[in-house]
């Protein structure tokens, strides 16, 4: 049985409980394990920072866990890495890691061996694990993203090469005559190439049987086998699972062995917990947690409103937090900005950057509560001010542009500045234009040898998702972290707001969608995927269109000169956003969940149910 990044979601760990139980009842040797990332992401883990998680992986009787790169998101905090520490003594199993070195920081100092053990403690951390199953030894390693380094706030502790570690620990099993080995990763089914992934790991490293990965967030429904290497020779098997993300699922895995140790036939399925009851036991353990977060996250911040704020995300390019301007990211930014000229009483910081990947959620219609501004900003990040030249800001933005207009957690939202750039040119050459609103109020354009004052947030400053531009202004001391919480910033900003009507202003454009419009396409049956066009260029059709969302996140950013007329099958939930249509708008074909988001929908007839 294997999890991977729950990031905090307990409010359905009742009915996780539920399948574990069930699987246990046929298979009471079944590993449990976890691929990371149980830090950072819901209430529960800014109310508890991880005790709550940790008392149900102890009750559920976890094998083992590896660490995932939110595991280390609180290192810039005043108190570091103490929250992991004291999660990782609580546990009552052990942690396995072959590829992150916690010996620089102290507070590891006597949890952190970097061995093998056939006879792990619990609240340790190894560098792997041998556990004997219906008789036989199987070795289980940990992996975690190089990344991190990147993406979180790791401090001290270092992040080795994947491959060369995963090499080292099979080879240290097979010493011990293991020749049934599972590699426990936080590195991304098919994540990026260039850094690490489960894909790559496969086909490189001989020797692992199996590997349980998270980070990606990726349903894989059915275990996908690896049997060439990097030569597309055959190569023994070596089976790849996920289970999504947010303890939406349980996955299991079966795998049959042959006498020397090659996987024969594997089985296995991803168990959806909404279907299962709630387990009594995991239920009442759940309710003293429960009732302190429904109290912190009910009270009001003292603003509304009138639509939702909404927080996109697709799998292709269209309208997304990571790659395109949105109403929330405006409101974040326009806050951070606020908050750091009044706390600075600096009137020449010109603007202020938030990462789209740090905007976790949505903000509903109606009265905004705690609980949805800490579930948007939930990483417990401060505001700071770094001072940078004018070239320095446009290769930051470079790098917010550098996968456009495809996702990319970097991607900039902006106050204070617009920002032009063409996703057609290449990398590195596409920033056109970046203007910053003067004192008069005039857009003026910034000059690359001079030195302006911005705000962002201090993950973002100290070098986080890659900007190097940062970090070097951070080592050199140009950054000031004000040690503003985000997430209260944004509190305190909404409530001077008290109505807030989403808009997006054109703050971010992408000239290459202005330069080649959309004429008027023709209506009929569209495909969900072809259907939605972008913020700045919406696509048109001129006549009643009829889309299936069957397997579609989002519909966004067209004009329907007639009727649009949604069919299909929702697996999932979906955010329509962006629409202005001249006829009517039928949803009465749709089989599934509710439609969970509109935003910005104009319709100039009927909405028929």
């Amino acid at each position: 049985m294997h999890t991977n990044d729950t990031h905090a979601h307990l409010d359905n760990i009742a009915k996780r409980t539920t399948a574990i139980k069930n699987v246990r009842a046929k298979k009471p040797n079944a590993l449990l394990l976890d691929a990371g990332d149980v830090f950072s992401g819901t209430l529960y883990f800014n109310e508890f920072q991880g005790k709550a998680d940790l008392a149900f992986m102890n009750l559920l009787r976890y094998d083992a866990m590896t660490f995932g790169n939110h595991e280390f998101d609180l290192g810039s905090s005043p108190e570091g890495h103490q929250a992991l520490a004291n999660f990782i003594k609580g546990a009552n199993f052990p942690f396995i890691s072959a590829n992150v070195d916690f010996s620089a920081d102290k507070r590891f100092t006597g949890l952190f061996t970097d061995l093998i053990s056939s006879k792990p403690e619990k609240g340790k951390i190894y560098n792997g694990i041998i556990k004997e199953i219906n008789g036989e030894k199987v070795g289980i390693f940990g992996l975690t993203t190089e990344e991190t380094k990147d993406i979180s706030s790791p401090g001290s502790i270092v992040f080795e090469n994947y491959i060369k570690e995963a090499e080292k620990a099979v080879k240290a099993f097979e010493g011990q005559g293991v020749d049934k080995i599972i590699a426990l990763t936080h590195i991304g089914y098919d994540d990026n190439a260039k850094i690490d992934n489960d894909l790559i790991l496969a086909s490189t490293v001989k020797g692992i049987d199996v590997i349980v990965g998270g980070h990606s967030h990726t349903q894989l429904n059915k275990p996908v086998v690896v049997g060439q290497d990097n030569n597309n020779k055959t190569k023994d098997p070596t089976v790849i699972v996920q289970a999504y993300q947010y303890s939406d699922y349980l996955g299991t895995v079966d795998v049959e062995f042959d006498s020397k140790g090659k996987v024969i036939t594997t089985n296995g399925e991803l168990i959806k917990l909404s279907s299962l009851a709630d387990d009594a036991e995991a239920a009442n353990l759940l309710k003293k947690y429960a009732d302190k977060i429904k109290e912190v996250s009910s009270k009001a911040v003292g603003a509304e409103a009138l639509s939702e704020l909404s927080n996109p995300r697709t799998s292709d390019t269209g309208i997304s937090v990571r790659n395109s301007e949105t109403a929330l990211g405006n409101i974040i930014t326009d806050g951070m900005l606020a908050k750091a000229i009044a706390q600075t009483k600096n009137s020449n910081i010109i603007m202020a950057l938030q990462n789209g990947g740090g905007i976790r959620s949505n903000i509903d219609a109606g009265d905004i509560t705690v609980g949805e501004v800490i579930s948007v900003l939930p990483f417990g990040n401060t505001l700071a001010t770094m001072t940078l030249t004018g070239a320095e800001l446009k290769r930051a933005f470079e790098i917010s542009f550098k996968e456009s207009p495809k996702e990319s957690g970097g991607f900039l939202h902006v106050s204070g500045a617009k920002v032009e750039y063409d996703s057609s040119k290449p990398v590195g050459k596409r920033v056109i234009s970046i203007k910053y609103k003067d004192k008069a109020n005039n857009y003026t354009e910034i000059k690359d040898e001079v030195s302006y004052t911005v705000a962002t947030n201090a993950f973002t400053a100290k070098g986080g998702d890659g900007y190097d531009v940062f970090k070097k202004a951070y080592e050199e001391g140009r950054v000031t972290d004000l040690g503003l919480s985000d997430w209260e910033n944004l509190a305190e900003h909404l409530a001077s707001l008290k109505k807030i009507n989403p808009t997006i202003e054109g703050r971010i454009v992408d000239v290459s969608e202005e330069e080649n419009p959309n004429t008027e396409l023709p209506g009929g049956n569209v495909a969900g995927a072809d259907f939605s066009g972008t913020t700045s260029t919406p696509k048109v059709y001129k006549e009643s269109v009829t889309v299936d969302i069957t397997d579609i996140s989002s519909l966004s950013n067209a004009v329907i000169k007639g009727d649009l007329i949604i069919t299909g099958t929702l697996s999932k939930d979906i955010t329509i956003s962006n629409i202005k249509i001249e006829g009517d708008l039928v949803l009465s074909s749709i089989v599934g969940k509710n439609l969970t988001s509109f935003n910005n929908i104009e319709v100039a007839g009927e909405t028929i149910f």
